[in-house]
């Protein structure tokens, strides 16, 4: 993968930046958390795995679930719906889980992240995403912008927001807190 780790998955194809905007496209994971849908860039994700059980550590950050064993090599899990403060509980038992295991370089280290669900892996359009809409919130919650997809519910066309996270930003300080 030829993409820097500090980049979101973003392919331009011009140089005027109106075209650009248009022209972009950028390719993410969709999970979801609670009753909300997030994505990260795709170049971020090493892997997805099933839940399995977590070794709990001692005198650790709330949102660090603990390690498990991936093949050999011991990864540490953040619990992702604590680290950003979500509270609606999942319908679905944690069993149904999963695991996005993430790229060493850009966490330089091993980490997974816990989440409720993993959607699926999808390409929109530079057009798709409002990156004004994450102006809105903290600086510090690492949200790189809201992505809108148009679905169908019961013959009406609404917009589906899926919440678009820098997970090198919202993870940089799990090292140091280790």
């Amino acid at each position: 993968m030829s993409v820097k780790a500090s980049e979101p998955a973003i392919t331009q194809k011009g140089t005027d930046p109106a075209q650009n905007e248009r022209d972009t496209t950028i390719q993410v994971v969709e999970f979801v958390l609670g009753n909300e849908h997030f994505a990260i860039d795709l170049f971020d994700v090493k892997e997805v795995v099933e839940y399995t059980t977590i070794t709990k550590l001692p005198n650790v950050p709330p949102y660090v679930r603990g390690i498990i064993d991936l093949r050999g090599e011991i990864t540490m899990i953040v619990d992702l719906k604590h680290r950003l403060n979500i509270i609606e509980e999942s319908t679905k038992s944690l069993e149904s889980s999963r695991i996005i295991v993430l790229d060493e370089k850009i966490t330089k280290s091993k980490i997974g992240i816990l989440v409720d669900d993993v959607t699926s892996v999808s390409t929109f359009e530079g057009n798709q995403v409002d990156y004004t809409s994450a102006s809105i919130s903290h600086e510090d919650t690492a949200i790189i912008g809201i992505i809108k997809r148009k679905v169908k519910v019961k013959e009406k066309e609404i917009n589906e927001l899926i919440i678009w996270i820098n997970i090198k930003k919202l993870l940089e300080d799990v090292d140091t807190s280790m």
